[in-house]
Parts: structure tokens; C-alpha cells; sequence
């Protein structure tokens, strides 16, 4: 007898962009494989090149659309979904021959918090 779609059960599928706040915990640790020392060094690395990613967009220079690609990427990865959907808001906002001002004001604001964020997650004892 076949399978009929109503029979199977429903499963919803898990937020894309979860509001536990700046960093998604439980993202980080899927993509560290619970290494609480990787989880460690993946964030300061990401904290230390959003500085320089900030700073040189800043100026939107001609790769600025690339930079925030990078940015967008990075931020998925270690589950700070803010930062890469306003990356991504970026990154449209150039390709669109948009004004990135209000993208990037954003952006700057989604890193702060996320950096604050990553910040007391570091010093924790």
C-alpha cells in the first residue's frame, strides 16, 4: 500500500535564524562538535575580522559587496544569523545599485551586539 503525504507525520523544520540572541549556542556547538575550546577560538576569530570587515567597509569600497559575501558567510557559520542576514541585506543593497547606508548602519549595529555578546561568552570563567 503506498505512503500517502497526509499520513506522514509533520516535523517543522528548525528556524533559520533562531532569536536566542546575537550568537545561536546550540548552532555554534553543531558546528564545533561540542569542542568547547574551538567554539572559543572560532568566535575571537570571528569578533577579531568583523573589526576589520567593518572598518573597511566603511568607506564602501569597490569590493564592499564581496566583503559583506564574506562577512554573511562567516556570521552563518558560527551562528550569529543577525549579522548574516544584514550582511546579506548589504551585499543586496550593492548589487542593486541601492543606497548601503541604512544596510550598513544595520550591519554595524547587528556586529555590535554580537560582539558584545562574544565578548561576555569569553570572559566567562
Amino acid at each position: 500500500m503506498p505512503l500517502h503525504l497526509e499520513q506522514v507525520a509533520w516535523m517543522p523544520s528548525p528556524p533559520l535564524a533562531p532569536d536566542d540572541g546575537p550568537i545561536d549556542l546550540a548552532h555554534l556547538r553543531r558546528m564545533t562538535l561540542g569542542d568547547a575550546g574551538l567554539e572559543r577560538e572560532v568566535l575571537a576569530m570571528f569578533a577579531a575580522q568583523t573589526v576589520g570587515l567593518i572598518g573597511a567597509l566603511a568607506t564602501l569600497p569597490p569590493e564592499a559587496g564581496a566583503l559583506a559575501h564574506t562577512l554573511k558567510g562567516s556570521a552563518r557559520a558560527i551562528g550569529a544569523f543577525a549579522v548574516a542576514g544584514a550582511a546579506e541585506r548589504l551585499e543586496a543593497a550593492i548589487q542593486n545599485g541601492e543606497d548601503p547606508a541604512l544596510s550598513l548602519a544595520g550591519l554595524r549595529d547587528a556586529v555590535a551586539e554580537a560582539r558584545a555578546d562574544i565578548d561576555t561568552i569569553l570572559h566567562r570563567s
